[in-house]
């Protein structure tokens, strides 16, 4: 007989496997973020964390701390089947509104999770020892930490290697704090934990060119062309108005499998030599 994994041995089970590469989306749940008075900083670094991998990322959605909106989002969220990572909102304070919603959307209960209540416990047992004051599990102040721990009925807890306080999955859909210091160590772990069969398993490759005396109208039907002629590939354009060298330009291109964007590529520059186009520079192929 096997020996447990060290995932079986902590009791967390996984969610059931994709049969085909998933897609990748993150939830920001914060009204500090719609009001500018915090800047997110997940998205960069979820497509940081992900292109480590070979993954990319579908969408990102933004939600305030309104329970109705979060579940609202959640319910097409769980939904999908798509893997996403949901950052804020999961604390213990009136504004932390994630873990009733996701209850909601679940349609089942919230209930204190015998792990995340284990793990609190450690968390502010060290911390009133290092303070040298007794730990007091039954002070009401406890019973309030210990709504970090309430999750909706049949999660899995997310370890956190940063204070110890759970965040927790249902399904694909992975509930992580705002903390940036917490929740991107936490992704990483779920990543790895759960998706690591999907690391590297498709080649892509991106090319793009500086095109100065176009418009995107008038580059449209190439792009369309393009787009039919080659399975497995996106023609992009990114507009660009003003630039100290280029002037006002676009940058043309073409991403995917890296054998496709090679072909549909050299077709674009010839298509748009042909058109009398003034071209800027190569831009450097991204592969993987």
């Amino acid at each position: 007989m096997n020996a447990p994994t060290p995932l079986e041995s902590s009791g967390i089970v996984p969610p059931a496997p994709h049969v085909t590469l998933p897609r990748f989306g993150l939830l920001l749940v914060g009204d500090e973020l719609l009001s500018g008075r915090r800047a997110d900083q997940h998205v960069p670094k979820t497509i940081e964390l992900l292109a480590a991998r070979g993954l990319t990322l579908s969408y990102v959605h933004m939600v305030g701390d309104a329970r109705a909106d979060i579940a609202a989002q959640l319910r097409s969220t769980l939904a999908s089947g798509d893997v996403v990572f949901s950052c804020g909102g999961i604390g213990a304070t009136p504004d932390d509104q994630t873990r009733q919603a996701a209850a909601e959307a679940a349609g089942v209960p919230l209930a204190l999770h015998p792990q995340a209540e284990a793990l609190i416990g450690q968390r502010f047992a060290e911390l009133a020892a290092q303070k040298g004051i007794p730990f007091e599990p039954d002070s009401a102040d406890h019973q309030q930490r210990l709504q970090m721990g309430v999750f909706p009925q049949g999660a899995q807890i997310v370890p956190n290697p940063y204070n110890r306080i759970p965040g927790f999955s249902l399904g694909h859909v992975h509930f992580f704090p705002g903390f940036p210091a917490m929740a991107w160590p936490m992704m990483e772990w779920t990543l790895d934990t759960y998706y690591s069969f999907w690391f590297d398993q498709r080649a892509w490759a991106e090319n793009a060119v500086v095109v100065k005396s176009a418009s995107e109208a008038m580059l449209t039907p190439m792009m369309e062309a393009l787009e039919a002629r080659y399975a497995g590939i996106k023609v992009f354009s990114l507009p660009t108005l003003q630039h100290p060298e280029h002037g006002p330009h676009i940058d043309l291109g073409v991403k995917g499998d890296p054998v496709q964007v090679e072909r549909a590529f050299g077709e674009m520059l010839d298509s748009l030599r042909a058109m009398g186009c003034d071209l800027g520079p190569v831009q450097h192929p991204v592969a993987r």
